[in-house]
């Protein structure tokens, strides 16, 4: 039984008419006798950040507007530091602006959020152990009351979802390899089983070792708690594919979803298709589209549940590089339509306009990230809705009304109505906290590549920054590559910032932001032309006479770390660098990481060639060559770039004599989680290059407090 203090909800805020008379200014309201939320001690101001304001800001996310469209639910993730972790609560902000309430408390998270079509439940996911262990669903009734334990499946629980009556629940579970409890029924603890792998694609980052068993959909009738399996495929085994990204049809007897069932051998070749089954168990998908590549979610009914608005790719095979399309097909069958075909970006996922014939999305557009509407009958381009410098995500709608998250450079992300073209904010989490900093600009900068490719990046200048004097400056390149540095609140740039150092975000050939084939460009040809681009930018930045050429630094995460050893075989201009969960030995590395079907389909295997391998290899074949001292990172549970590619990369740089230092963090996968070493990674940036780049002596380490006179 759950203990009111951990899922407290304000009973009369939550049962209130959603046309209710509300307060004239925001309300934060919390159930009277449940554990307050602490008030926030008093910050000083104003200040450049630093670690401690990075660990005061909450991370809001997730917003689902009610069915009426009179509500927001949302999720407030903050830093418990005392228990160095995260913990996520449920929120919720009417329409108006005027009432923010906070759902649940306590120490274990609560996510997911998701209303009932009849508006009556607020759903969530949360891990608080009950009669089954693990995540489960759990509800809120509208009407007051604590929240309450739905679902006690014994599976692994993925995604869910109400069907439109409100009567059932469709959960993507998969069956456990190993039981929860590690002790038999004597409190003995029980010998670990070996782990037995027969997949060609047999590894991921936080999934770890992948057996044969696979996520599939299952029907949960609430009243009952009756689970049933929805399809007649096997769970596991060699032919077990996987089922997600699935969704009712508005009149409840069809559901849609993404699976690889059609593909002989979905290890070796991504080909993901769209389904529809019945909605009644044991019944059998039929298969809506046939593009040879990755058809993928989320997925959208349309209102009258006649369509599926869906992601398409752009080639045939598998590739990072591949640029998502916006498609629609016929539940019935037919050929799909590509929505916005002349629109060369990539695109979120699609909600519906509040006019008929149209959806919205929001669109990765060189260093912003906006709504746009597109036609639903696959004419003409994307029509942008939002304006002004910033990124849109969480797109979201219902009732009538259309919600989502939106960040600026200044402003970290918060929930806000969307009305027309117009954005309306209507939480205010991280204002107290922002309204302590003294935050620094971010502008645009261009450059033109040795080669003459076009660069774009966003250059910050140091808090505080004095005009005509000549600032340190740290390069900081991001990962994917198909990702892009935007016009968006990012706490690295202003810690950076604030310590002095101007920050230089290049995005690279190979990010996205501007079009297809900028991304694939780099396609079997990784670390030459990012390179170019890194250093025109690195170029343009010096020339504006602001930047301290002889005071550089570089560094970066992921494809950021590998890029970062790259560069520092090219050219020895920078002072320091720090690469984090990167590699330089791609022959070393396959078979090593999650990324078998890059290596297969963009390179093909290093017998058949080898000499791609050893161009792409240079910064550990010719480790020689780099004289920068660098700092290397990585998590000891990273399946994605295991951290085995910095081990290679420090033991080369040791071997030849160049200042080098390894960090492992335990426990930790590709992205960190743990708070403290999260600031811990974050201070060692810092020493880093203070010590390297500005030649700066740390400060001696405080004295140790005398024992007390007795």
């Amino acid at each position: 039984m759950t203990p009111s203090w951990v899922f407290a909800v304000f009973a009369l805020a939550f049962v209130l008419p959603l046309s209710a008379q509300q307060p004239a200014e925001q309300q934060t309201v919390q159930q009277p006798g449940a554990a307050p939320t602490p008030a926030p001690a008093p910050l000083p101001g104003p200040h450049g950040m630093t670690i401690d304001d990075m660990q005061k800001l909450v991370r809001v996310g997730a917003p689902q507007v009610s069915p009426d469209g009179g509500w927001i639910a949302y999720t407030v993730t903050h830093v418990d530091t005392a228990d160095d972790k995260n913990i996520t609560n449920l929120w919720m902000i009417s329409w108006d602006g005027k009432q923010d309430v906070q759902l649940t408390y306590g120490k274990e998270s609560a996510g997911n959020p998701r209303w009932s079509p009849d508006g009556r439940w607020l759903a969530f996911t949360s891990g608080r152990e009950g009669e089954a262990k693990g995540s489960q669903v759990w509800v809120l009734d509208r009407r007051g009351g604590e929240a309450h334990q739905l679902t006690e499946v014994k599976e692994d629980l993925g995604e869910y979802r109400w069907s439109p009556d409100s009567r059932q629940l469709l959960l993507q579970l998969t069956v456990k390899d190993e039981p929860d409890d590690s002790k038999d029924k004597g409190g003995k603890a029980k010998s670990p089983k070996p782990i037995v792998l027969d997949r060609y694609h047999f590894k991921e980052d936080v999934e770890g070792y992948l057996t044969d068993k696979q996520p599939h959909l299952y029907l949960f009738d609430v009243a009952t708690k009756k689970l049933t399996k929805l399809t007649a495929n096997p769970v596991s085994g060699p032919t077990a594919y996987e089922e997600g990204n699935a969704e009712w049809s508005p009149d409840g007897k069809q559901i849609a979803f993404v699976s690889n069932q059609a593909t002989p051998d979905p290890d070796k070749f991504a080909n993901s298709d769209v389904f529809v089954v019945a909605a009644v168990p044991g019944s059998s998908p039929r298969k809506l589209t046939t593009f040879t590549g990755e058809d993928q979610g989320p997925l959208t009914w349309t209102p009258d549940g006649t369509r599926i608005i869906f992601h398409e790719g752009l080639t045939p095979h598998y590739s990072i590089y591949d640029e998502r399309r916006l498609a629609i097909v016929a539940a019935a069958g037919g050929e799909p339509t590509i929505l916005a075909p002349k629109l060369d970006q990539w695109v979120g996922g699609a909600v519906m306009a509040s006019h008929a014939g149209h959806a919205l999305t929001t669109v990765a557009d060189d260093r912003q990230e906006y709504v746009a509407e597109v036609s639903l009958d696959g004419q003409g381009s994307a029509t942008r809705v939002t304006t002004g410098s910033g990124s849109a995500m969480g797109l979201n709608a219902a009732g009538g009304h259309v919600a989502l998250l939106w960040t600026t450079d200044a402003t970290d992300s918060e929930i806000y109505a969307l009305e027309g073209g117009n954005l309306r904010r209507l939480t205010t989490h991280n204002d107290a906290v922002l309204a302590t900093l003294k935050l620094a600009p971010t502008e645009d900068l261009s450059a033109k590549a040795s080669d003459g490719n076009e660069v774009h990046g966003l250059l910050t200048m140091p808090v505080g920054y004095v005009a005509g004097t000549k600032a340190p400056m740290l390069l900081r390149i991001h990962g994917g590559p198909t990702a892009q540095d935007a016009h968006a609140f990012n706490t690295e740039r202003q810690l950076f910032a604030a310590k002095g150092y101007a920050v230089l975000n290049v995005n690279y050939r190979g990010s996205t932001g501007r079009g297809h084939a900028y991304s694939e460009a780099i396609n079997a040809d990784w670390g030459d032309k990012e390179v170019k681009d890194l250093l025109a930018a690195v170029d343009a930045a010096v020339a504006t006479g602001n930047i301290d050429a002889s005071q550089m630094g570089v560094g970066g995460w992921s494809y950021g770390g590998i890029l970062t050893d790259y560069t520092i075989a090219s050219t020895n201009r920078f002072k320091a660098a720090s690469s984090g969960a990167g590699m330089g030995n791609l022959l070393g590395f396959y078979g090593i990481d999650e990324y078998i079907l890059q290596y297969e389909n963009e390179l093909g295997p290093p017998w058949k060639n080898l000499d791609a391998y050893i161009k792409l290899s240079y910064p550990f074949l010719h480790a020689d060559r780099i004289h920068t001292p660098t700092l290397f990172m990585g998590g000891d549970k990273d399946f994605n770039v295991p951290v085995q590619g910095g081990e290679q990369m420090y033991q080369a740089l040791k071997s030849v004599g160049t200042t080098a230092e390894l960090i492992v963090y335990p426990g930790e996968f590709h992205g960190f989680n743990r708070p403290s070493f999260i600031k811990d990674r974050m201070q060692r940036w810092f020493d880093w290059y203070d010590k390297y780049v500005r030649g700066l002596t740390p400060p001696p380490p405080a004295p140790a407090t005398p024992p007390a006179a007795k």
